[in-house]
């Protein structure tokens, strides 16, 4: 089990991803999340540590609400980084910006007032990783295979980024899963489980 989250002034890129890395379905579909379950805690845990949101304009234009972070359980500054600010309809809470990545942290960073800044962005999350501005990759992963939709972390040509492991005494330990698949096919006769 990992440490619970703390509200510590970090950048988190945090995101429930599919066992295959997709975090959306194609067009950010995130109906294939409703039959996941997670911890009772969780949602409380990043509730009470989260000081600002960040993210980018594809995933505010599918889902345009402030209040819907966490199912209406967070309430905070929300800022979305923007090449075209001037064409997004203004929402309460909600800070369009229009400017590099390192200083829309820094803005996040004011407004969460020491509490962390949570990227909801894969290709945000992307720039700001590679720019040496992510504190911490929260993942929850999904027991869903989905072939298709949005990944994490897309860098064709890019070099790997190692990680470390955060709560463990190795820190550069692999995580170990195993999942069966859920089928209502019934075995072929003759080949029946015995």
């Amino acid at each position: 089990m990992n440490e619970p989250q703390t509200a510590a002034g970090k950048v988190l890129w945090h995101f429930t991803m599919s066992l295959d890395g997709f975090v959306a379905g194609p067009d950010h579909e995130l109906d294939w999340m409703t039959e996941t379950t997670f911890r009772p805690d969780l949602t409380d845990e990043y509730v009470g540590t989260t000081g600002a949101v960040l993210g980018g304009r594809d995933g505010w234009d599918r889902y345009p609400d402030a209040g819907g972070v966490y199912g209406g359980a967070w309430q905070g500054p929300v800022f979305v980084l923007t090449h075209h600010p001037e064409d997004a309809a203004p929402a309460d809470g909600v800070t369009f910006l229009s400017c590099d990545p390192a200083e829309a942290v820094r803005i996040a960073l004011e407004a969460a007032g020491g509490k962390n800044v949570e990227v909801l962005s894969p290709t945000i999350g992307r720039q700001l990783l590679e720019l040496g501005l992510i504190d911490e990759i929260d993942l929850h992963i999904a027991p869903v295979l989905l072939g298709e939709g949005i990944r994490l972390y897309d860098n064709p040509g890019g070099k790997p980024i190692h990680l470390h492991r955060a709560g463990v005494d190795d820190p550069a330990s692999a995580v170990d899963v195993r999942y069966r698949p859920v089928t209502t096919a019934k075995p072929p006769a003759g080949n029946a489980p015995e």
